[in-house]
């Protein structure tokens, strides 16, 4: 956690009963947020507890039916983004908005290049863009192309474009979702430095660690409404946790405890449900063998990059293999498509909810009808009394707020609409679940309730893919662990008490690989 002062100061941003409402649903009711300059401020709480919305509201792009918003002590009333940030209200999201085929440079400074007369002075906003970098603590070229550099230098960028603006107030909505350890910590050394710099920093993350390392104070919301402002020092984890979801410690502890094995397989003498041999395909993921039998949960782990996707999309068809062969129940797959997996009881929740997942201008029902209807084809429609039952059934299980199944996905929150796609998968009724990132973005209490859901579907004989970037996670689930490196299997580990978070790490760096 900072060491930076949290004395009392003149506050930057200050929100006052702060309401919208949508048809059907009041996403905001009553709400406070203060601001205050040279301080990381995290907002926290649930999937759909109003954090989008509030940010929304702050940046312009919603406007309030209620409240005030004052910035530097002056009430304002934005009508957009461009508002906002003539105000000093910056904000970079999660999926970094630029464009990879500019240069650096022209990324930073797109709408504020230096100019000469009609004409943009090219070295001098190169230049510009070097000092804003360097404001950062980053030594890169303004004239490489930003699609050659990382995510998380990209992050950087789009923080630096933010800057351009001399913002007062710098909005991080989830910024280190894809990011690996080393990654977090450059960013944070960033964010200390515009903490330093007097910039107030709005902070939204779903990574508690992080939060109590990075954060001065945070704003709890739950269901729409502001639980309290706490400073973070002061604030236990298990009552933060308690805050956000509303359930006593105790309760929390049971929802861990269920989600987590019971048992271990006895595999002697079982034909396996699936088998890879060999598979493989040129540039993505070296030929790799996994067998994955009844009931069984077996997670991929490794690091960003490592093929844990490629892993996933070639067992299910997404990708067609180069090399190998692969079984389901028996039976050779000689070219495996996602149509044909859905119809052999094959599913896969992309990690990728926006590209690959989400139609943002149906409703939920819609979308979650989406894979019934191409498992049975453009003929043969869902009957409307069974759609309306398994879409109320998973509204229900995954607690899907709001639940109304009538409203659109693009208005939910981004950890509501995951748990819709991996509704869409679950009402398939698949014989095997191939999970990529399925809590990526999900408040607390939901990703403990997706797990125990996961641990419920493999006791009762469902086959289950398990692939996460937490390692907690993959070994609270799993009875195998597959462990993947630079795109290749490199082993396989029995779980049970000697498999710790350490053990994977140490087998992700040793030398050598394994099949």
């Amino acid at each position: 956690m900072s060491t930076t002062s949290t004395t009392a100061s003149e506050p930057v941003v200050r929100m006052t009963g702060i309401t919208i409402e949508f048809p059907g649903v009041k996403a905001l009711d009553g709400v406070d947020l203060t601001l205050r300059p040279g301080e990381v401020h995290a907002l926290m709480g649930e999937n759909g507890a109003g954090k989008s919305t509030l940010i929304k509201a702050l940046t312009g792009v919603y406007r309030i039916d209620a409240g005030t918003i004052a910035v530097a002590g002056t009430a304002r009333r934005f009508d957009g983004p461009a508002d906002a940030q003539e105000a000093g209200v910056s904000t970079v999201y999660q999926e970094v908005n630029l464009a990879p085929n500019l240069s650096v440079a022209e990324n930073i400074m797109l709408g504020h290049e230096v100019r000469l007369g009609p004409f943009v002075n090219w070295p001098a906003t190169r230049r510009a863009a070097r000092t804003h970098l360097a404001r950062l603590g980053l030594d890169l070229d303004p004239m490489s192309m930003l699609g050659t550099h990382s995510i998380a230098i990209q992050q950087l960028c789009a923080i630096a474009r933010a800057m351009v603006v001399d913002a007062k107030v710098l909005i991080l909505d989830e910024p280190t979702s894809s990011l690996d350890k080393a990654e977090v910590a450059q960013l944070f050394d960033v964010m200390r430095q515009l903490r330093a710099d007097g910039v107030a920093i709005l902070f939204v993350s779903h990574f508690l660690d992080q939060v109590y390392e990075i954060t001065d104070r945070l704003t709890v919301l739950r269901n729409g409404r502001l639980v309290g402002e706490y400073l973070t020092a002061e604030l236990p984890r298990l009552e933060l946790v308690s805050k956000m979801v509303g359930r006593a410690s105790e309760d929390l502890a049971d929802i861990e405890k269920a989600a987590r094995r019971t048992t271990t397989h006895d595999l002697t003498g079982r034909e396996p449900v699936l088998r890879a041999l060999g598979l493989g395909r040129d540039g993505t993921v070296e030929p790799f063998d996994l067998d994955l039998y009844e009931g069984e949960i077996v997670g991929v782990a490794g690091l960003l990059g490592s093929g844990r996707t490629e892993v996933a999309r070639l067992l299910y068809g997404a990708d067609r293999a180069d090399s190998g062969t692969l079984t389901v129940r028996g039976a050779g797959v000689r070219a495996a498509s996602p149509l044909g997996s859905l119809q052999r009881g094959v599913a896969l929740a992309s990690e990728d909810r926006k590209k690959e997942g989400i139609i943002g201008d149906l409703t939920v029902r819609e979308n979650i009808a989406l894979a019934m209807q191409a498992e049975r084809g453009a003929w043969r429609k869902v009957p409307a009394k069974e759609l309306d039952a398994t879409v109320a059934r998973y509204i229900e299980a995954l607690a899907i707020h709001p639940a109304n199944p009538d409203a659109l996905i693009k208005n939910l929150s981004g950890g509501n609409q995951q748990k819709v796609l991996l509704a869409r998968w679950l009402a398939t009724a698949p014989q095997l679940l191939l999970l990529d990132e399925p809590t990526r973005g999900i408040d607390v209490g939901a990703k403990a309730e997706i797990q125990r859901l996961v641990a419920e579907l493999a006791s009762e004989g469902m086959s289950v893919v398990f692939i996460s970037s937490e390692l907690e996670e993959v070994l609270r689930l799993s009875h195998r662990v597959v462990v993947m490196r630079d795109r290749q299997k490199i082993g396989e580990l029995t779980n049970g008490p000697d498999v710790t978070a350490s053990t994977v790490l140490e087998t992700i760096a040793a030398s050598g690989s394994a099949s």
